[in-house]
């Protein structure tokens, strides 16, 4: 059974080398046929250095390296695009998640018949500010796609080939890797991990709104139906409070009375309700601008290969 270790780098040369170490060992014990695809996500500092000096002592390291950074999700899809193995374990570099889940996903895999077995948090990390995101983030999301996604989902997971053939059918540019994950389907096992935490990270809290805004709009069509039903009632209620006035005119004999903060608010509610339902249409035309040009996700500059390796697995030495 082959088996492909796929990781992406950006900020890990710190990590890379404990972190391939590990994994290395691990990935053995399941499979004497492995290769690792590591996707250089156009990382500042020395990702792609390190990389190369692990791939002079371990041929069956494959360096992807990207020609910018794309983003993680994106360059996940690249690594597996590459991998050649019959099962992919795929997991960040970081040393949040222990490379050893390698064994305990592929014992669950076999006992379970699955294809996908996918760690969640134990408990979520982070302080208060971090944990009602994540809570909202789920919420928000589970209630309007129609393909929910577990809460406190984490990267690392061991997949079958025919799992990632068909998720690797999907052709979007634009993208959260979450709800392709769920959208696949397949049988999909949990496991509870319990997940490191480092100092800090790169998703602050813009990143986590752009994140929550392309999974909802990349996942699901409910926010334009919202809009319309929206519209509905706000034209059903000026219906009854044009009645209503009609109504008082009748009975006080045609006069009114003052009423200028309420129409400045009325004018103010529906100016500020335009504007947000052209907002949430105008992203949805740039989901379809985007995806209409055909651009690729990502663009390589190199691939790094050991000296007669080509990319594919290598059977461990013994």
């Amino acid at each position: 059974m082959r088996l492909s270790v796929v990781s992406t780098l950006y900020r890990s040369a710190r990590h890379l080398a404990a972190f391939h170490a590990r994994v290395a060992i691990a990935a053995d014990r399941v499979s004497d046929c492995v290769e690792f695809i590591y996707v250089n996500d156009g990382s500042p500092d020395d990702d792609l250095t390190v990389a190369l000096e692990l791939q002079a002592s371990d041929p069956r390291i494959r360096i992807v390296d990207l020609s910018r950074n794309f983003g993680h999700h994106p360059a996940m899809m690249t690594g597996l695009q590459h991998a050649t193995g019959e099962r992919i374990f795929l997991i960040d570099c970081d040393l949040e998640e222990p490379p050893e889940l390698v064994n305990a996903f592929t014992d669950e895999l076999t006992r379970t018949d699955a294809d996908v077995v996918y760690g969640v948090q134990a408990s979520r990390t982070g302080g208060a500010f971090d944990r009602f995101c994540g809570r909202a983030f789920y919420a928000i999301f589970n209630a309007l796609s129609p393909n929910p996604i577990p809460a406190n989902l984490m990267t690392v997971r061991l997949m079958s080939r025919r799992y990632v053939d068909a998720l690797l059918l999907h052709p979007e540019v634009e993208f959260v890797i979450a709800g392709l994950w769920a959208r696949t389907g397949f049988k999909q096992v949990p496991m509870p991990v319990e997940k490191g935490r480092k100092p800090t990270s790169v998703y602050d809290l813009r990143r986590k709104m752009e994140l929550l805004v392309n999974a909802v709009t990349g996942f699901s069509a409910t926010p334009l139906r919202m809009i319309f039903y929206l519209g509905l009632a706000i034209s059903s209620l000026a219906g009854f409070a044009a009645i209503s006035l009609l109504t008082a005119w009748v009975i006080r004999g045609g006069e009114f009375q003052a009423g200028w903060p309420s129409l400045i608010v009325s004018v103010w509610l529906l100016g500020g309700l335009t504007i947000f339902c052209q907002g949430v249409i105008g992203i949805y035309l740039g989901k379809v601008y985007a995806e209409a040009k055909r651009r690729p996700a990502t663009i390589i500059r190199q691939i790094f290969d050991a000296p007669n390796g080509g990319g594919h697995a290598y059977r461990r030495a013994g």
